[in-house]
């Protein structure tokens, strides 16, 4: 029988939980960096034991880590055993640089603003090689190592397709989603808070952004602008790479041509607010939102949490709450804080800001919560095991 493993990152620590294909019964590993913010963790598709994991402090920085037994250990690749003053690791695997000319972009204020490496938002193992991964960081950018992590390289092209007018989103200006066209290894889309979809053809040598039809709450000063929408997440099945899902800063959309336009697909949504979206590992037409309130309410309309689901790929809806908590609840859901798994039945995983993870079995028609009281969940990713 398949197994199932769910990489969890926190605010204070990683967590992994492990179960057989029936997803019955849950094995929660002992917290791992224990203390850090794990912004990502994410699994290798051409080897499941390699696992990439974004460590990040306030005070000591970014730190990269990997583990090639499933998370059992953990490593810091290019590390040479180094460690700083404060007992950190250092190496190469940590140093994310910016090529050439730093440049600018704008600030909250619409000022000029030097690019500044914070953090590492999200990593996307390449689908073929285990020793490639791309990550996305903050201040927006695209980096990528073939070495297993030990050294990273930025894609410069992407910050040189009109950078300058990108500005910061509420939680920085991060790089937050990679997608990788398993049917073209050249094609790759990144979305970027709060400047915009992005699509590359050539492996990253140029760019183009993807935002026509996109709506905005407050109307752009140039309405033929390309860039300034705060994009929250997109997803695509591997099936079909030219459909696109985006959950953005109010409204939900999608497009049907690999992001060259978007319509909105919200219908009957209670609040077109919220962050993840995912979709059904076999029904490409199938897709789930959590909404929220509002961009300044985080927390589920009526204090019920509800995970909704399209069959249609948008715009009719149903409430998905067999099994989750309706009333008196007030926890979010972060854009990188959902998952599906690939058994049939497909299931469904999330995890909130008041530290529950969430697994749905069954595509979603009933829940259990695998896990309470850990830290604020940030990410969720999941791995089919043979």
């Amino acid at each position: 029988m398949s197994k199932v493993r769910i990489l969890v990152g926190t605010k204070k620590g990683a967590f992994i939980l492990t179960s057989d294909g029936a997803r019955k019964n849950w094995k929660i590993s002992e917290p791992h960096f224990m203390g850090w913010e794990i912004y990502h963790m994410k699994g290798s598709p051409a080897d499941p034991n390699r696992i990439y994991c974004s460590q990040t402090s306030g005070w000591f920085g970014q730190i990269m880590q990997r583990s090639d037994d499933g998370g059992k250990t953990w490593n810091t690749p290019g590390g040479g055993g180094g460690v700083s003053p404060q007992g950190m690791p250092v190496g190469e695997s940590n140093k994310f640089v910016y090529d050439g000319e730093v440049g600018k972009h704008l600030w909250y204020d619409g000022t000029p603003h030097p690019w500044e490496f914070k953090r590492v938002w999200h990593l996307e193992p390449s689908l073929t090689d285990a020793d490639a991964c791309y990550a996305g960081v903050e201040d927006a950018a695209l980096f990528k190592t073939t070495d297993g992590g030990h050294t990273w390289k930025e894609l410069p092209a992407l910050r040189h397709t009109k950078g300058e007018l990108w500005q910061p989103g509420a939680g920085g200006m991060g790089l937050h989603t990679i997608l990788l066209d398993p049917k073209n290894p050249n094609r790759i889309f990144v979305a970027i808070s709060a400047a915009g979809v992005f699509r590359t053809e050539d492996g990253g040598k140029t760019w183009k952004p993807a935002t026509k039809g996109l709506n905005m709450q407050y109307e752009l000063p140039d309405k033929k602008q390309e860039v300034g929408f705060c994009v929250h997440r997109i997803a695509m099945h591997p099936s079909k790479p030219n459909v696109l899902f985006m959950q953005k800063h109010w409204d939900v959309n999608r497009s049907d041509n690999a992001g060259e336009s978007w319509t909105e697909v919200s219908g009957n949504l209670p609040s077109d607010f919220g962050f993840p979206i995912d979709v059904h590992a076999h029904e490409p037409e199938t897709i789930y939102v959590v909404p929220i309130k509002s961009d300044s309410e985080h927390y589920p309309p009526d204090a019920k949490l509800r995970v909704y689901r399209s069959k249609t790929g948008g715009n009719e809806w149903e409430a998905l709450t067999k099994g989750l908590p309706q009333q008196d609840c007030y926890v979010n859901v972060l854009r990188d804080a959902m998952a599906v798994d690939s058994l049939d039945k497909c299931g469904i995983y999330f995890g909130t800001t008041g530290g529950q993870v969430y697994c749905s079995p069954d595509g979603g028609d009933n829940w259990q919560c695998l896990v309470r009281d850990l830290p604020g969940v940030l990410s969720v990713e999941v791995q089919t095991l043979p």
